[in-house]
């Protein structure tokens, strides 16, 4: 096995992190929400973002992932989870592997090890995107108003993951379960879409989650 570097590139514990929401102070915003809101918003901050590239189309690339995260590679369109870290496809040979905060120097020394002699690419993003996640009986609705792309049921089964437009901007969309879906949002953009959110729930209640 050749000699693996991989530098801790978190700021260290003195240095004072602020989420992309920081100045929306949502934590005030807990439990001032309607009663039964049709839509419940939770900001997942701090969370390790890693791009992955490589061979999918090699059975040791696929083993190798295995191997370090205990997750099968996705396929297209596809984001797989176990517990709290999740592995989407991105393109024919990227996928992106959110994991809790502050795991992300450990992960990416697993992969790096399970891999070895591959030709592969670890890069971590966590400063530039963040984690939105939606809940509730009216999230599709809400998607339905600031997409194009069909997010009927039929069409966005639980598993499914999608870049597109979202209110005249980029985003990844995920669906994670019946009603939950996220939002993987760029950092410069997360007042813009805080602000969309809240005006396209507004009929149905927004509920802000810790």
């Amino acid at each position: 096995m050749s000699a693996i570097n991989v530098f801790q590139q978190n700021p260290g514990a003195e240095a004072k992190a602020q989420s992309p929401l920081h100045h929306a102070d949502l934590a005030s915003l807990v439990g001032k929400g309607r009663n039964a809101a049709g839509v419940t918003l939770r900001e997942r901050k701090f969370l390790g973002h890693l791009t992955l590239r490589g061979d999918g189309h090699n059975p040791e690339f696929a083993a190798g992932v295995h191997k370090a995260l205990g997750l099968e590679l996705p396929v297209a369109l596809t984001v797989v989870a176990n517990d709290d870290v999740s592995l989407q496809w991105v393109g024919p040979d990227e996928w992106l592997l959110i994991v809790p905060g502050g795991q992300e120097l450990a992960t990416e020394q697993k992969l790096r090890e399970a891999l070895d002699g591959q030709h592969i690419q670890v890069v971590n993003v966590s400063g530039g995107q963040s984690l939105l996640e939606l809940r509730g009986p009216n999230v599709r609705e809400v998607l339905m108003k600031s997409t194009s792309y069909d997010v009927h049921p039929n069409n966005f089964p639980v598993g499914k993951a999608v870049g597109t437009v979202f209110a005249k901007s980029q985003l990844v969309i995920r669906r994670t379960a019946e009603d939950t879906w996220e939002l993987v949002i760029r950092r410069s953009f997360a007042d813009y879409w805080w602000l969309w959110l809240q005006d396209a729930s507004a009929e149905y209640g927004l509920a802000i989650e810790a």
